[in-house]
């Protein structure tokens, strides 16, 4: 029996794209984009001249960008949701999105069964599969092409880029840069990942959410961990020192909101300005920044694990006594031997 060849045009199409990036990256030069640590506004004038009392509220890129986010994860719940409906009127074996997005949650389930226990961790599966999907979906829509290459144009205070009109009233950047008359580009669509106000915004959640599982878990004696007077009038000097460490730990909670916020915002911005510096260094040759994109997608993966695993866990150490308890605990069952 012969055996058919089979074209390996898979393998063409792939050595097709590598060889017209090349050729479109000495055609077309890419321009640099403008690394700016803040959201950039669509528009002058604030959408709010006094919001909440807090100042005028602008519309920046983030905005439409944390939008998307919202209808690109409630279209995928949807149907999963009817997948898994269809599945169960036939023979309950889960197929297409219904079976991917269950197989990921059956192993983020197990991550946090093997961290928190079967007692607590149908309790704290709901909190850490949402932030960990959310910040992944958060991260990797910013590699969308196009993402942060299309905008508007706003004019340069300073130095920027000459423009090439297009058709109607779209026009292109021109990589030659002017010192007056000059535009910069603000993108329609930035990753909230690179918002210091989004990855605060969560970090903030994230430890309200520890708190609120410490609560469930121990009650009013959770705060004992961070204002322990057990023992502050027993044997003052040793209470006294357990009330610094409790004020210590006090701290150390309050904290987690700015490694949580900067971890995040800084591993994602960084990656702007690997990108951006390899382009700058590469010129003409575009395909390699591409490629450097591809350590994007692994950072962006590597990082919403990172920050659903630490709130994980942090939320399993909150379920535990915190020491005193277990020491008295331990004292009991000695006196009753």
């Amino acid at each position: 029996m012969e055996t058919q060849k089979r074209t390996p045009w898979r393998r063409w199409i792939v050595l097709v794209l590598m060889i017209a990036g090349f050729i479109l990256g000495g055609i077309f030069v890419p321009v640099q984009p403008e690394i700016a640590v803040a959201a950039e506004k669509l528009i002058e004038e604030p959408i709010a001249e006094n919001f909440l009392g807090l100042g005028p509220l602008y519309l920046v890129n983030t905005m439409p960008t944390l939008a998307v986010t919202l209808v690109l994860l409630g279209v995928i719940a949807f149907f999963t949701n009817r997948s898994l409906k269809k599945s169960q009127k036939t023979d309950l074996v889960p197929r297409g999105i219904g079976n991917v997005v269950e197989g990921i949650l059956e192993v983020l389930y197990n991550l946090t069964e093997g961290s928190a226990g079967t007692k607590w961790a149908r309790a704290i599966f709901p909190w850490f599969a949402t932030i960990m999907i959310y910040v992944l979906f958060a991260n990797l829509l910013k590699l969308i092409p196009g993402f942060e290459s299309i905008g508007v144009l706003h004019p340069a205070h300073g130095e920027g880029h000459a423009i090439a009109p297009l058709f109607g009233n779209w026009s292109s950047l021109l990589p030659a840069k002017v010192e007056e008359g000059g535009y910069i580009l603000a993108p329609f669509f930035r990753g909230i990942s690179v918002d210091l106000n989004f990855t605060a915004a969560l970090a903030i959640i994230a430890v309200v959410a520890i708190q609120v599982i410490g609560f469930r878990a121990q009650g009013f004696g959770y705060l004992s961990k961070f204002f322990n007077t057990r023992r502050m009038f027993q044997v003052p000097f040793f209470g006294a020192m357990d009330f610094l460490v409790g004020l210590l730990e006090l701290i150390s909670e309050l904290s987690k909101i700015l490694s949580f916020a900067f971890r995040l915002f800084g591993n994602m911005f960084a990656g702007i300005v690997l990108v951006a510096i390899v382009a700058g260094l590469l010129g003409r040759i575009s395909i390699l920044p591409a490629m450097i994109m591809m350590f994007e997608l692994f950072v962006g993966i590597i990082q919403a694990f990172v920050f659903g695993m630490l709130t994980m866990v942090f939320m399993a150490q909150a379920t535990q006594g915190h020491g005193g308890e277990e020491h008295e605990e331990a004292h009991s069952e000695v006196h009753e031997i």
